[in-house]
């Protein structure tokens, strides 16, 4: 293993090469699911956007209309949810890719392993997210 690199601030992981590649499995698994959903979300907003256009004014009650709009909001909010969890688990691949991966970032020590494997794309141990309380 490295030395801490001090000039840009980045730790040098505490796991082998062995561990980083498990992780990486566990988050490319979690990317897959993630893609999925957020393709499945899209579907449904279309779908959603499309129907509210085809609807004439008589067969079209209020409540409906209100109640449709809350479902597009809802299904748009988990879309950008889904999106930026993408983009988490994207940048935890880039921190194994440069070796930076399982060191909080605020204490600065190695995350748990146990602590990775239920939250892969985390940047902070639980010692330091429950300091945060």
């Amino acid at each position: 293993m490295s030395k801490e690199n001090t000039e840009n601030g980045e730790h040098i992981t505490p796991y082998s090469d062995e561990e980083l590649e498990y992780f990486r499995g566990i988050i490319l698994k979690k990317r897959e699911e993630a893609e999925r959903d957020l393709n499945l979300l899209m579907d449904s907003l279309k779908e959603s956007t499309e129907n509210s256009s085809d609807e004439s004014a008589y067969s079209f009650h209020m409540a409906d209309a209100g109640t449709d709009a809350q479902e597009r909001e809802k299904t748009y909010m988990l879309f950008n949810r889904t999106k930026k969890f993408i983009k988490y688990l994207d940048d935890a691949l880039e921190r194994i890719k440069n070796k930076s991966y399982g060191v909080c970032k605020v204490t600065g020590k190695k995350i748990s392993k146990g602590r990775l494997e239920a939250v892969p794309h985390t940047q902070i141990s639980i010692e330091a997210k429950l300091k945060r309380r």
